[in-house]
């Protein structure tokens, strides 16, 4: 395969990522101002366990997705698989945007506004990884790490949109008018984002290897991998605890916490998912010429010994001080974040990679990624400590650094 056409395929994958992440991560970064709409007016912080619960719902959907967009891939065409993966999200992120509210229709504002998380949980579900495997298999052995970072990074970007997006209407907006009406507009922008997504996805030419094994990958999966299927979903437990604690829940955090304006918060948070894409690419590079697990048991271990001292920096009133300790995350999550999917991908068997990544990176994913947000805010109002999210990022890095060790190097490999 030439340069030429490599990039292509890897830059069509990222693209992908952007557009779909931009559109699933907006909802995280508005919470607040979902609960106020969607949900009968309680205290503040039911409202965001309501709006975060939804949150999690659509993130349980994500095993589905993996195996219905999967299902579309396999039995029809990879263009098909695409095209339904970018018109579900789309298209409910824009109703989002303009449903009427509780006071307007009552309890079918919750209710649709669960069935659009849904079907943007089934979207996300079967575009991360299928992209993520399509782009480190096309490249070359010494560059899968980087390929497979370059996939991650598609995705911050996509959220790092979705976080500039707020923090430049927070600058042209009072914080009434952003609660009130203003969070619409991201979501609105979604149709066209999606639009601009089927373009792209068209003229990809992603075609996947057909397999002349009738048999069905779940089936096999279930009968002759199923420690491998542990082991990935062990893997991607720091990922899930990490990226939507650090990233998404953050935003709401020093709000509550630290009693910041909205749009500071996300300003702090944006200039962090800025660092995050030089911090991947960095790290998966190395991973080519080291090793992955180096790396990964190396972020794993600070995680561990430094979520504590990092979230304390954060829970501070000096700015400076909360955006340091967060490029502090910044520094460890990347080097995690952008290594791991290439390692999940190397190691698991090839005719049966896309399911068996899919169902691992998502069943974690889905039940303790989407669950991250609600867990963190019931841990905060329950223990009256808002530091207790720390023991989530040092339990996941725990359970991920034995699913390291648990497996072998794979930088070297063939395929």
């Amino acid at each position: 395969m030439s340069n030429v056409t490599s990039a292509r395929k890897i830059t069509a994958g990222a693209i992908g990522n952007v557009l779909e992440w931009y559109d699933f991560a907006i909802y995280g970064y508005f919470a607040t101002s979902i609960g106020h709409i969607f949900f009968p007016k309680e205290n503040p912080v039911a409202q965001v366990l309501a709006a975060f619960g939804i949150f999690a719902i659509g993130y349980l959907m994500r095993p589905v997705g993996g195996v219905v967009i999967g299902y579309i891939g396999d039995r029809v065409s990879r263009q098909a698989a695409l095209t339904v993966s970018i018109a579900a999200m789309a298209l409910p992120t824009f109703l989002v945007g303009i449903m009427p509210g509780y006071e307007t229709i009552g309890i079918a504002a919750p209710i649709l506004l669960t069935l659009c998380r849904m079907f943007q949980g089934l979207s996300v579900g079967g575009e991360y990884t299928t992209s993520l495997i399509f782009m480190i298999e096309s490249g070359a052995k010494n560059r899968r790490g980087l390929n497979g970072a370059l996939g991650c990074c598609g995705g911050v970007l996509g959220i790092l949109l979705g976080s500039a997006t707020g923090a430049a209407l927070g600058t042209v907006m009072s914080t009434e008018s952003l609660q009130t009406w203003g969070w619409r507009i991201p979501f609105i922008l979604g149709l066209f984002i999606g639009l601009a997504g089927l373009w792209l996805r068209r003229h990809s030419h992603a075609d996947p290897k057909s397999s002349t094994d009738k048999k069905s990958p779940l089936i096999e999966i279930f009968k002759n991998h199923r420690l491998i299927l542990v082991k990935l979903a062990g893997l991607a437990a720091f990922t899930a605890v990490s990226f939507y604690l650090l990233f998404v829940y953050i935003v709401s955090w020093l709000e509550l916490a630290d009693k910041i304006a909205p749009e500071k918060a996300l300003f702090v948070n944006t200039l962090s998912m800025i660092a995050l894409i030089p911090v991947q690419i960095l790290f998966a590079s190395l991973s080519d010429r080291i090793g992955r697990k180096p790396i990964l048991i190396t972020a794993t271990i600070a995680a561990f010994v430094f979520a504590y001292p990092l979230f304390s920096g954060m829970y501070h009133h000096s700015t400076l001080l909360i955006q340091l300790s967060q490029l502090g995350f910044v520094l460890i999550a990347g080097a995690y974040l952008g290594t791991m999917p290439t390692f999940m991908v190397e190691s698991s068997p090839q005719h049966v990679r896309t399911t068996v990544v899919a169902l691992g990176y998502n069943l974690t994913l889905g039940i303790i990624g989407g669950l991250t947000p609600a867990a963190a805010s019931w841990m905060v109002h329950r223990t009256q400590n808002d530091l207790s999210p720390a023991m989530m990022i040092m339990v996941a890095a725990a359970v991920s650094l034995i699913a390291i060790l648990s497996l072998p190097e794979t930088y070297q490999k063939e395929s």
